[in-house]
């Protein structure tokens, strides 16, 4: 009797190391590697063509892996229900992804079908969360301990083959990325990231807030964690062997922690994409929406010259370390108190390592949505004096205010005439003037939360939304874990690589 052919469905999974459902398919029959060109992924218009390119070249490099291993990846294009039907295999094993949306109305009408085994092993538990309260860290203590599973040896050959390639792809949706500095996507690239980080990691510590600094001597990890080029705790159990113990170690691990946290928040509630986790929050700002604040916002014309470079860089390059991914939500939600949604989807659509899970609940945390998290406010200016002091992350991203003197950059706007005049740079000619007065602004937020805030606290006295809206930390009581998470590492909420 012949081995059952069973095609392993990669998604956010494209690596061939630590891969359950690789592992599950070699067990138990013949392995088809099989991955399906969403025209959703590409339509919806939530993923910019530099993000596109990342999985493109990470499919590339998976496919070569697979031939190491005497397999190949057979590629298809189309509405995954329906490529998946017609497969000439017996069974489709596929791992279990952390969506929302779309993704996760997808799965839920795969997954029931009889042929389709899910996996899961990556630290998330799938269980009912409704039964009550729960602990995230023993589940995430007990995936990064297991050792990862190790890749398969010899394959046989794919008896499928492919109905598309990704040049035929790339030209049907005409990608053509425009950022610059965007990672090789792919497990190779992203072992040699990897290894590179271990042996510099010293430097991390002193580079998460400045956002120069950050751009050098942070992992950069990020993207190849969202899609799954490599696994969380593949990169946790390199670093335990590989980097020396200390502070950067622990400060990077357990930003690892976080990230599966995360992820689990989502898992358990998808509402974190599109609702305020507080309902007494639900559309705040909504009806003072404006259109022009949101565009100046978006392209780096806001006036406050760290919000610009830090949007701008965005928009150029996808990436941003996470003080600045918290400042500029910040500043949209608090000072230009816009409605928070529109801001979350434009970093999704910008970002390379774009992961729904932390993105939006980065977002509703920073804009204090839940009701248990502080209301932060970050300044933007005393922010350009002690995370960019001497202006090398303006300079590189507004090249307008390059010739701006440093005393000046954290406020150019009251830079005197003739110094303007000096450096040859007119603020409101050259440079825009804030587009909103920070402290009126700043003021009238804290105004329109302490109204909301008794509200918003009783609504908190609902288990459920409780649970959807607390945070956790492994080793520590909850309601510790809430003062320190803004705190810890000198951060809020961090899963940042």
């Amino acid at each position: 009797m012949s081995e059952p052919r069973i095609a392993v469905w990669h998604r956010d999974d494209l690596r061939v190391r630590d891969n359950a459902a690789l592992a599950a398919a070699v067990a138990d029959g013949r392995p088809c590697p099989v991955y399906v060109f969403d025209p959703q992924f590409y339509r919806s218009g939530m993923a910019c063509d530099a993000r596109l390119r990342f999985v493109h070249e990470s499919l590339t490099d998976l496919a070569a892996r697979y031939g190491d291993h005497g397999s190949d990846l057979a590629l298809f294009h189309g509405d995954p229900e329906d490529v998946l039907e017609d497969l000439p295999v017996d069974r489709i094993y596929v791992n279990r992804s952390v969506t929302g949306r779309y993704g996760r109305e997808r799965d839920e009408r795969l997954f029931d079908r009889p042929d389709v085994r899910v996996l899961a092993d990556d630290g998330i538990d799938w269980t009912d969360r409704a039964r009550g309260d729960y602990d995230w860290s023993e589940q995430a203590e007990a995936y990064f301990e297991r050792d990862p599973i190790r890749p398969p040896g010899r394959l046989s050959d794919n008896p499928l083959e492919s109905e598309t390639s990704v040049a035929d792809v790339e030209r049907e949706y005409g990608v053509e990325p425009e950022k610059v500095d965007v990672p090789e996507g792919g497990p190779s690239a992203g072992w040699t990231r990897l290894t590179g980080f271990a042996d510099t990691i010293t430097d991390y510590p002193g580079s998460i807030a400045p956002p120069a600094k950050a751009e050098r001597n942070s992992s950069r990890l990020s993207p190849y964690l969202a899609f799954g080029c490599l696994t969380p705790r593949q990169v946790y159990r390199y670093l335990h062997r590989n980097a020396p113990a200390g502070t950067a170690r622990e400060m990077f691990t357990s930003r690892l922690y976080w990230n599966r946290h995360y992820n689990q928040k989502l898992a358990d509630w998808p509402g974190w994409m599109d609702r305020a986790v507080n309902p007494v929050y639900t559309g705040l700002f909504r009806g003072r929406h404006d259109p022009e604040l949101v565009a100046a916002w978006r392209e780096g014309r806001t006036g406050y010259p760290l919000v610009d470079a830090s949007m701008r860089a965005l928009q150029e390059t996808g990436w941003l370390n996470f003080r600045m991914r918290a400042m500029c939500a910040s500043f949209y939600t608090y000072i230009l108190q816009c409605w928070w949604k529109v801001g979350a989807d434009h970093f999704y659509r910008h970002l390379i390592d774009a992961d729904a899970a932390i993105n939006y609940t980065q977002w509703q945390s920073q804009s204090a949505l839940t009701g248990v998290s502080p209301v932060r406010i970050y300044n933007p200016r005393k922010q350009v004096r002690e995370n960019d002091p001497d202006g090398e992350f303006v300079r590189e991203y507004v090249p307008e205010l390059r010739a701006f003197p440093t005393e000046h950059l954290d406020q150019p706007e009251k830079a005197p005439l003739a110094v303007q005049d000096e450096c040859g740079i007119r603020i409101g000619e050259d440079y825009p003037r804030p587009v909103v007065e920070l402290e009126a602004h700043r003021e009238r937020a804290r105004e329109v939360f302490g109204r909301l805030a008794d509200r918003a606290e009783e609504a908190l006295s609902d288990p459920e939304i409780r649970r959807r809206a607390s945070l956790s930390r492994r080793g520590g009581d909850r309601r510790d874990s809430e003062r320190d998470e803004t705190t810890s590492g000198g951060q809020s909420r961090l899963s940042e690589f």
